[in-house]
C-alpha cells in the first residue's frame, strides 16, 4: 500500500527561526518515514531554491518584496500549481496567517486534495490590509476538512473560526526536543555563560523584535530590577535599533545577543533564572519558545493575554507567573520575586519541565496522523 502525500505550505522553513517554522519542522520531521512529504513556502534569503532537508524535498521560492509581514511573489502561483500537479498530494497542510497563499490555493487546481488548515492566530491590527484578506480566509476555512487549533483559549475568542466550530481539532503546539537535548560535556557551555556574567542573575528573552512581542516593556521592567542581574535579548528584527535606543541608558544591565543558533539556545535557556515572555497580545497566539524555556526548567513570566493560548503553556504560580497585559512595573516586581527566592525558582521550575512534558511534546503528532487518515 503507498504512502500519503502529503504537500505542507509555510511562511518560511528551517533554518529560518520562528514559531510556527519551528512547529512546521517538527511535524514534518516527526512525520518522516510516515508519509511522503514535501514543503513549499518562501526563501527567507533570495532566490528560487530546491534541496533537501533531512530527507524532506524543500521547494523555497523567491520572494523580492515583503508587504505587511507578508512576503510576496507572483510565482509563487505557478510554484504552487506545479509542486500539486507533480506530486499529487493527498492532503495540503497549510498553515496560516499566510493571506497571499491562501489566495492562491483558492486559484489552483488541487486534484481532489484535502485541505487542512493550520490555524496558529488571527491577523491583528491590519485593518485594511484585513478587508480583502478576510473573504479569502473565509473561503478556505470553509473548504478546508479539517482545521487545527492550538488551544480552546485561542478559539473561544477567534471570530474567523466561530463559523467552523464543527471542523476544528485542538492540536497544542509541540516542541521539537532533539533541538533541546544535552550531550555529554556541554554543561560547560551552560557554565561558561554564568561564568560570563558572573555575580548575576539571568533573566533572558528569545524572539524576534517586533511590536507586540513586548521587549520595550522587558526593558521598561529592567530599570526596575536589581543590579545583581543582567538582561539578555537574544533575536534580531525591525525593532532592534529602537529597543537597543531605550536601553542604552541602563548600560551593561541590559545586553542584546543577535540571532542565537538553535545549538545555543538552549545553553542560554538552561543558564537563566528567568525567561522572560512579555508578549503584549493574540499575535503571540501559543508561545512555543515558552514551551521550550520550561521544559528546560526555566520558570516564566509572562503577560494575561486574553483569548491566548500563553496563558495556558504558562500556568500561573505553578510554572511560573503571569502579570497584568502592558503593566511593566508589575513585570519587574513578578521578575524581582523569583529572583529572590531560590527555593520558588526551583519548585516552579520542576513543575514546567513535568508540565511540557505530559503536554507539548512528539506524542500530540498522533493526533494529526488521526487526521490524514
Amino acid at each position: 500500500m503507498s504512502k500519503k502525500r502529503i504537500l505542507h505550505i509555510s511562511k518560511f522553513y528551517h533554518p529560518y527561526y520562528g514559531g510556527i517554522e519551528d512547529v512546521v519542522y517538527t511535524i514534518v520531521n516527526e512525520l518522516k518515514g510516515d508519509y511522503e512529504q514535501r514543503v513549499i513556502c518562501f526563501n527567507h534569503e533570495r532566490g528560487f531554491v530546491r534541496s533537501m532537508d533531512n530527507g524532506i524535498e524543500i521547494i523555497r521560492v523567491n520572494a523580492p518584496v515583503s508587504i505587511a509581514s507578508q512576503p510576496c511573489s507572483l510565482s509563487f502561483l505557478w510554484k504552487l500549481q506545479h509542486e500539486i500537479n507533480s506530486f499529487r498530494p493527498d492532503i495540503i497542510h497549510i498553515h496560516f496567517p499566510n493571506p497571499l497563499v491562501a489566495a492562491y490555493l483558492l486559484m489552483v487546481n488541487t486534484h481532489g486534495a484535502k485541505i487542512v488548515v493550520h490555524w496558529h492566530a488571527d491577523i491583528i491590527g491590519k485593518k485594511a490590509m484585513y478587508t480583502f484578506v478576510k473573504p479569502i480566509e473565509h473561503k478556505v476555512l470553509k473548504r478546508a476538512y479539517r482545521i487545527v487549533a492550538t488551544s480552546k483559549q485561542y478559539i473561544a475568542k477567534s471570530a474567523p473560526l466561530q463559523p467552523f466550530l464543527d471542523k476544528i481539532v485542538i492540536i497544542p503546539n509541540t516542541i521539537n526536543e532533539s533541538k533541546l537535548q544535552f550531550f555529554k560535556g556541554e554543561e560547560k557551555k551552560i557554565n561558561a555563560i554564568r561564568e560570563r556574567y558572573i555575580g548575576k542573575k539571568i533573566v533572558f528573552f528569545v524572539g524576534r523584535h517586533v511590536n507586540y512581542k513586548g521587549v520595550d516593556y522587558l526593558i521598561a521592567a529592567a530599570s526596575q530590577l536589581p543590579d545583581d542581574c543582567v538582561v539578555l535579548i537574544g533575536g534580531t528584527g525591525v525593532e532592534t535599533e529602537n529597543l537597543r535606543h531605550l536601553a542604552k541608558p541602563l548600560g551593561d544591565k541590559v545586553r542584546f545577543l543577535g540571532r542565537l543558533p538553535n545549538n545555543e539556545m538552549k545553553y542560554y535557556l538552561c543558564a537563566a533564572t528567568v525567561f522572560a515572555f512579555p508578549s503584549i497580545d493574540r499575535r503571540e497566539a501559543f508561545g512555543v519558545a515558552l514551551a521550550e524555556a520550561l521544559y528546560c526548567g526555566t520558570p516564566a513570566v509572562s503577560f494575561y493575554i486574553d483569548g491566548s493560548g500563553t496563558t495556558w503553556v504558562n500556568q500561573h504560580e505553578k510554572t511560573g507567573l503571569i502579570v497584568q497585559d502592558k503593566d511593566a512595573d508589575h513585570y519587574a516586581q513578578a521578575i524581582k520575586k523569583l529572583l529572590s527566592d531560590d527555593e520558588l525558582c526551583k519548585q516552579y521550575g520542576d513543575n514546567a519541565a513535568e508540565w511540557v512534558r505530559a503536554h507539548f511534546l512528539k506524542n500530540q503528532i498522533s493526533q494529526l496522523t488521526t487526521i490524514y487518515q
